[in-house]
């Protein structure tokens, strides 16, 4: 067998080709689960703040530009109000992103000298073109209304949207590449060398999952805003023009963009099956191979021991015809696949179906909301305010339930079909790794705890007339080391 075969606790046995074999535990889990398991737990934290700050800064955008437009103060209030959240979700963002690039050499150095070639230039790309962009615009965006011109101030609104989109771009091109690997080769050494970059960007599985990321990043936006005015609408503040508006808008994001999410979401389905069958089949949750027609199994329990779906409640036949197959087409299950090889189904398959169930309940909503506007009852309508208030928060659990379907259901790789996650983890100990990721836990929930309590309170208050933004101190802005003359020195040096 060569190197030490060890279990890795997460449902498949990995041999280490690289001959790690560390066997020493940290409250059970070996260094690789740990490494997992802190990787996977900075991320989920990340990726809520992007994806709420992706459309909210397009929302951000789109008040301003209706505040030129039209000069009603509505406009301005809202996006008076909604900056302070924008402000401090786009820090939390920032500064949770910074810790992932670290693990990158700390948890995961093995993998980034393989892969260095070809993530390194992308994610530095991110760094050029999108965070420099945000952030040199940013500070215009949120104190430079009274210090600058309209147009340079709205034009700053709009290049802190796109740069949010461009951040996206990058991030999920790396990603994708990790998940459908195209344009390049594998050096003598190991390592994997860019031979196409255009390939490379646009890999087979890119241009869907930025779609899906965008548009479930805007749905995400457009649930918390509308749970925010619910929130207010519940509370009697129905005569508010702000709460009004901001609902409004919401539900019409909800009307037009999750019945368009779901065809996305479809698409990226159909192409993930041509690249990841065995992500597909343990999604589907199908164990066993079909020869007469491919069934819909709507829920059950896995059982990846015994390679079956206990009390599967399923519809014949309707499986094939959404996978783009015949109603009578065969497909090859999981029982084709070696144990080795296969992902953890029981989380993949549910993790799927709470990402997909909030998909329906969300196009739900936003066809009660358009029945609700056309019988002109849209502030009126206690039961759909109460509905949209519980879904508020449903757009961030969506984008996890999705993020966790996509990473885990690529197991065991890191990049599929080349890297094995087990051959990619950096050579640490697991004590090591378990005490920074008790670390984490404790200064995450404290810090960015903190942070979420605040925009509760800050979404919690009623946008009012003369709203105001990100307060600044009075005066210039000054370049930092340097300080104005006093005014004695000022005066005694014009009379000269």
């Amino acid at each position: 067998m060569g190197p030490e075969t060890y279990v890795t606790g997460i449902g498949y046995q990995r041999q280490s080709s690289q001959g790690h074999g560390y066997m020493d535990t940290f409250l059970d889990f070996d260094a690789l689960l740990l490494a997992r398991m802190q990787f996977a737990f900075t991320v989920a934290f990340h990726f809520i703040f992007p994806a709420f700050t992706i459309g909210l800064a397009s929302f951000l955008a789109v008040l301003n530009a209706l505040w030129l437009k039209t000069r009603h103060e509505t406009y301005l209030r809202l996006f008076e109000y909604w900056i302070k959240v924008f402000a401090i979700s786009f820090a939390m963002g920032v500064v949770s992103g910074i810790v992932m690039s670290y693990q990158f050499g700390t948890n995961w150095s093995v993998f980034s000298d393989r892969a260095g070639p070809v993530i390194g230039p992308l994610m530095a790309y991110e760094i050029l073109t999108a965070f420099f962009l945000e952030a040199g615009f940013l500070g215009i965006m949120l104190f430079g209304r009274n210090r600058v011109g309209d147009g340079l101030h709205m034009f700053a609104c709009v290049m802190v949207a796109v740069g949010t989109a461009i951040s996206a771009t990058w991030i999920l091109s790396v990603n994708s590449w990790m998940h459908t690997p195209a344009g390049f080769s594998i050096s003598n050494t190991g390592q994997y060398l860019p031979e196409d970059w255009w390939q490379i960007i646009f890999n087979p599985s890119f241009p869907y999952r930025l779609a899906h990321t965008i548009t479930a990043a805007y749905l995400t936006t457009a649930f918390v805003v509308g749970g925010v005015g619910a929130w207010h609408l519940l509370r009697h503040h129905s005569h508010n023009k702000g709460v009004r508006t901001m609902f409004s808008m919401a539900m019409w994001m909800a009307a037009i963009v999750a019945p368009l999410q779901i065809v996305i979401g479809h698409e990226q389905g159909l192409n993930t099956y041509e690249h990841q069958p065995t992500k597909v089949l343990a999604m589907e949750g199908h164990f066993e191979s079909y020869d007469d027609g491919v069934p819909l199994i709507l829920f059950g329990i896995p059982d990846q021991a015994a390679g079956e779906m206990r009390y599967a409640l399923s519809l014949p036949r309707i499986g094939g015809p959404i996978l783009g197959k015949s109603w009578d087409a065969e497909m090859d299950g999981l029982d084709t696949v070696p144990d080795a090889l296969e992902p953890p189904v029981g989380v993949v398959f549910w993790s799927f179906r709470i990402m997909v169930g909030i998909g329906v309940l969300m196009a739900a909503v936003g066809l009660w909301s358009l029945v609700s506007r056309l019988r002109g009852r849209l502030h009126d309508d206690r039961w759909l305010h109460r509905v949209a208030l519980v879904m508020g928060p449903s757009g961030l659990i969506a984008v996890t339930a999705g993020w966790i379907t996509t990473e885990v259901g690529r197991q065991p790789f890191v990049i599929y079909g080349e890297l094995l996650t087990a051959d990619a983890v950096a050579p640490v100990a697991a004590s090591a790794v378990g005490a920074s990721l008790l670390a984490f836990v404790a200064v995450y929930f404290v810090v960015f705890g903190a942070g979420v309590v605040y925009l509760l309170h800050l979404m919690g208050k009623v946008p009012l007339l003369g709203e105001t933004g990100v307060e600044s101190e009075a005066g210039p802005i000054r370049t930092a080391g340097m300080t104005s003359a006093p005014v004695g020195t000022r005066e005694a040096a014009e009379e000269a």
